[in-house]
């Protein structure tokens, strides 16, 4: 009798394991932890970096600069420009944002354009924090209950 219900529950586990190892394009599995935990920490390592328009470097990065130099640290390729950034990867609603992910902003203009792209570093307790760079303080850590970040938020992708 214990063989049997053993056997049952293998048989059970086998196949209903079976069904949950179908992922997505953009599920998280240990290499992207290395990689998503990579490029936010290459991205840390710049905070206090002054702000210059069109940078890469430690002598000065934009919020694209930042987020493109961090991607390429872990061999992901991401276009120059925040509003081509945001053509990359997959929507996710906002409540959905891991350490990883890209935030964007019309942070400039009131037509609702993308011109402000920020890398998540982390969420806890449904609050968001992410690394961008400041054209007033340079490279630095906002958080989403800022006012104006919420005001000016226009989507959220994932690339992993």
């Amino acid at each position: 009798m214990i063989h049997k219900s053993f056997f049952f529950l293998m048989v059970i586990s086998l196949v209903f394991g079976a069904c949950s190892s179908t992922k997505d394009a953009y599920s998280t599995n240990s290499k992207s932890i290395v990689k998503i935990n990579n490029v936010v920490d290459f991205a840390l390592k710049h905070e206090g970096v002054k702000y210059r328009y069109g940078g890469t470097t430690a002598k000065g990065m934009d919020c694209s600069g930042l987020v493109s130099t961090s991607f390429k640290e872990a061999s992901i390729i991401l276009p120059r420009s925040s509003r081509d950034m945001a053509k990359e990867g997959k929507e996710i609603p906002l409540a959905e944002v891991k350490k990883g992910d890209l935030v964007f902003f019309a942070a400039r203009n009131r037509k609702k354009v993308i011109d402000h792209v920020g890398l998540v570093t982390t969420v806890k307790n449904g609050k968001i924090q992410f690394i961008h760079s400041s054209t007033q303080r340079g490279v630095i850590i906002s958080s989403f209950s800022e006012e104006y970040w919420q005001r000016t938020f226009i989507k959220a992708v994932t690339l992993f």
